[in-house]
């Protein structure tokens, strides 16, 4: 299991006064993910929890939790979008913000939330042999979008290579697994 911690994107903006960590694994081709939200959620949008959760597009327009995956090499590479809502997507893309479409392969994913007045935790287990039928090594860019009670969004990411905020760089793909 790896720990990690997301950075803000230095920007104008207030950023709220909270900590994202989290954990992955990956064993036998399932991607455990979990990302832990601390701090006043009071002070965050946090959509709700939808009755029947879907794939939705979008999702990063509030808050939402996103990892990035590729192949060391390879121009191609897939989104996950996860909100505290339920709902969720993942897209594959032909290379850098190029041939965005909904990865078909997924029709569901298993998202767990738990939320209190100071922390949300949102877990899913991903089955990547549904992307990779063998088991390349792969790169990863854990990254969360985080919108502001008064809608200001702030991007957080293990790292943030450029100038401007942007989880499709391949060089955020810091993570090997």
């Amino acid at each position: 299991m790896t720990d990690f911690k997301l950075r803000p994107f230095s920007t104008d903006i207030t950023l709220p006064a909270i900590e994202l960590t989290g954990q992955i694994d990956f064993q036998d081709r399932l991607l455990s993910i979990v990302y832990h939200l601390q701090g006043n959620l009071e002070t965050l949008i946090i959509p709700s929890a939808h009755p029947t959760p879907s794939r939705k597009f979008a999702l990063w327009e509030s808050t939402c939790f996103e990892f990035f995956i590729g192949v060391p090499g390879n121009a191609n590479y897939w989104e996950f979008n996860l909100s505290p809502a339920g709902d969720w997507n993942v897209f594959t893309l032909d290379d850098y913000r190029q041939g965005l479409q909904n990865e078909l392969a997924f029709t569901a994913l298993p998202l767990s939330i738990d939320r209190s007045a100071t922390s949300l935790v949102l877990k899913s287990i991903v089955d990547l042999s549904k992307i990779f039928p063998a088991a390349p090594e792969l790169e990863l860019s854990v990254t969360a979008v985080i919108e502001s009670s008064q809608h200001e969004l702030s991007y957080w990411a293990l790292t943030h290579p450029g100038t401007v905020a942007d989880f499709h760089r391949r060089d955020s793909f810091v993570l090997k697994i």
